[in-house]
């Protein structure tokens, strides 16, 4: 009789151990570009906030450079932890093609955001297009400079993917509208550092009089540009434009050194990033008309695997207190 009670503990005991281990939450880990900075930062508690709503257990790696190496070290530890869904936002789409084929031949789902020519992934997610984002920025500039003049165009890197996209379109678009705006080199990839950015823009500044705009395309690009043009006082002369965190640009916006320019909410993507997490480990559809919260109704290219929307927030001496009040 004793034994038997034993057997009938062990087995309520597995019991439990195996109801346990089958209602543990999908786990989901969000490798980005770098750690440490205010987008990525918003983009952290928007993964917190929704995995705590929809019951993932979900959190973001940020590298402590913009290394592509390190990206590729980051996943391959998320694979070794044996999650269900890896989230990326690529510094360099190639570098990451190897890791990420891994990564599903192990069973794991994976969703990208700024990644639109990756194809190890279920899909990526964009909450601008990249030709749209690139040319709202060249028209902004031109509008700014309001005449000839020269401009320069900040990158992350050279190698990532949709910075190099929107700067292509912003280019090509004042190259056809107005030729008479200059661009002065090819690209510069520092605006993944404030400091990079600023010692650049000094450098640009000293060199070239005509200089009339940057266009800097990274969150830290324009603030960086925009404190080497009140450092040379030509607030009002050179004018800086580019996505960046309401919270960081707030004053310099004020300060009429930063112009404006055009972003999405890190805060929303990092929603996006957990919610589709969720779909695919729940075998969800994507398909045409599909609702996704953050991204609205959908039309997904499954051929790219891509899914581009248009939910672009513009920046400004109007906007840039209340965005910045969101904690963006």
């Amino acid at each position: 009789m004793k034994k038997f009670l034993l057997t009938l503990a062990s087995l309520a005991v597995s019991a439990s151990f195996a109801a346990t281990a089958w209602s543990q939450a999908p786990t989901m880990g969000v490798v980005v570009k770098i750690g440490g900075i205010p987008w990525f930062n918003a983009m952290e508690n928007g993964i917190k906030e929704r995995a705590a709503e929809i019951g993932m257990d979900a959190w973001m790696v940020g590298p402590t450079s913009a290394d592509p190496a390190l990206q590729v070290r980051a996943i391959e530890d998320l694979i070794a932890q044996g999650v269900d869904v890896i989230g990326v936002v690529p510094n360099d789409e190639t570098a990451l093609e190897p890791v990420l084929q891994k990564a599903r031949d192990a069973g794991i789902k994976v969703v990208a955001h700024e990644g639109p020519g990756l194809m190890n992934v279920d899909w990526n997610f964009e909450l601008a297009s990249s030709t749209g984002f690139g040319e709202a920025h060249a028209m902004l500039l031109a509008e700014k400079i309001g005449g000839s003049g020269q401009y320069a165009v900040y990158v992350g890197s050279l190698t990532v993917p949709l910075h190099n996209a929107w700067a292509d379109a912003a280019i090509a678009w004042l190259a056809e509208n107005h030729p008479e705006i200059e661009l002065i080199g090819e690209r510069y990839g520092v605006a993944e550092s404030v400091d990079d950015s600023r010692t650049t823009a000094l450098d640009l500044i000293a060199a070239n009089p005509g200089l009339k705009g940057f266009l800097a395309f990274g969150s830290q690009g324009p603030i960086g540009a925009g404190r080497a043009v009140q450092e040379r006082r030509k607030t009002g002369e050179i004018h800086v434009l580019g996505p960046f965190s309401p919270g960081q640009g707030r004053q310099l916006v004020h300060d009429g050194v930063l112009s404006g320019g055009f972003m999405w909410n890190p805060h929303e993507a990092g929603r996006v990033f957990v919610t589709m997490g969720k779909m695919l480990v729940d075998g969800a559809m994507i398909e045409d008309g599909t609702m996704i919260e953050g991204l609205g109704e959908v039309s997904p290219d499954a051929a790219t695997r891509n899914i581009i929307t248009d939910n672009l927030l513009e920046l400004n001496v109007d906007t840039v207190d209340a965005l910045a009040d969101m904690g963006l």
